[in-house]
């Protein structure tokens, strides 16, 4: 293996601290510690061990954690008027609603019912717009983990070019516009790419969310680039035992590790990241 493995969990430990040290910061001025507002709807298992380490990681940076379990059966409008509720509430600086939302509930119209200045997962419409806009704002918490990983690999990134592997609005959108706030050169590209392995073999800086299991093999990859891997699927593991599964990425890595300079692991890498960014878009969103 060449690559350096870029720790996701290192990184997000350093950035859970700084949020952590803002926090009580925040709290010796103004009295009381940030609140983050978890709404979770049903029994997801995979939403609910989330949640479980949203709360602990909130408590232990010193953050007032706050949850709102609704049964599965609850009505849209029974979703809606909890986050108002939580908009009202002036204990409460960030609001998250645990997706995915049980079948009836249009998650779009709960996600549009969260105040802007609490959306700390930076789903709005009004976040999407600032992004684009260069304004002041909450930005996405799983895009902005790739940023920073990349940064924490080569430093400063103006100039790098960036193939942000996906278009999915809650990564690979965002992730292009956040590269491009760090003077990148940026190609968005998608399954429907034409020589998709030819475009990714371009990138300084190859951010894989496509969703799709090990699709980006070791040869699309340029020898020393940065290769920040978003996917999370879980498939057969025969080899664990019957129906036994593992965790793996976008990215072939064992191949890619032989030619990228530096990669994230799945998991351990961007997965991480995303709370930590969460953490930290809290303390900002006593700002505003």
């Amino acid at each position: 293996m060449n690559a350096t493995i870029i720790d996701g969990k290192a990184v997000a430990a350093d950035v859970r601290a700084q949020a952590g040290e803002a926090a009580a910061a925040f709290k010796a001025q103004a009295g009381r510690a940030p609140g983050l507002a978890v709404v979770l709807v049903g029994d997801d298992p995979a939403s609910q061990v989330y949640v479980r380490n949203k709360i602990k990681q909130t408590e232990e940076a010193g953050m007032v954690s706050i949850e709102r379990r609704m049964a599965a059966e609850s009505s849209q409008a029974e979703v809606i008027a909890a986050v108002r509720a939580l908009n009202a509430d002036a204990a409460v600086d960030g609001i998250l609603v645990q997706l995915p939302l049980p079948g009836p509930i249009d998650s779009d119209a709960v996600i549009a019912e969260i105040d802007p200045a609490k959306d700390v997962d930076g789903l709005t419409a009004a976040s999407a717009g600032a992004l684009l806009l260069g304004r002041p704002g909450l930005r996405p918490c799983t895009p902005t983990g790739c940023v920073i990983l990349a940064e924490r690999a080569l430093g400063d990134l103006t100039g790098q070019h960036v193939v942000v592997v996906g278009r999915s609005i809650l990564v690979g959108k965002p992730a292009a516009l956040l590269f491009l706030e760090k003077n990148c050169t940026v190609t968005v590209a998608h399954s429907r790419t034409r020589d998709l392995a030819g475009l990714c073999r371009t990138a300084d800086v190859l951010v894989a969310a496509v969703g799709r299991p090990e699709m980006i093999k070791g040869d699309w990859i340029k020898p020393g680039a940065c290769v920040v891997d978003v996917g999370i699927n879980r498939v057969p593991a025969p080899e664990k035992g019957d129906g036994k599964t593992r965790l793996v990425g976008d990215v072939a890595f064992a191949e890619a590790a032989e030619v990228a300079g530096s990669i994230t692991p799945v998991p351990g890498g961007v997965g991480p990241m995303t709370i930590a960014c969460l953490l930290k878009n809290t303390v900002k969103a006593t700002r505003f």
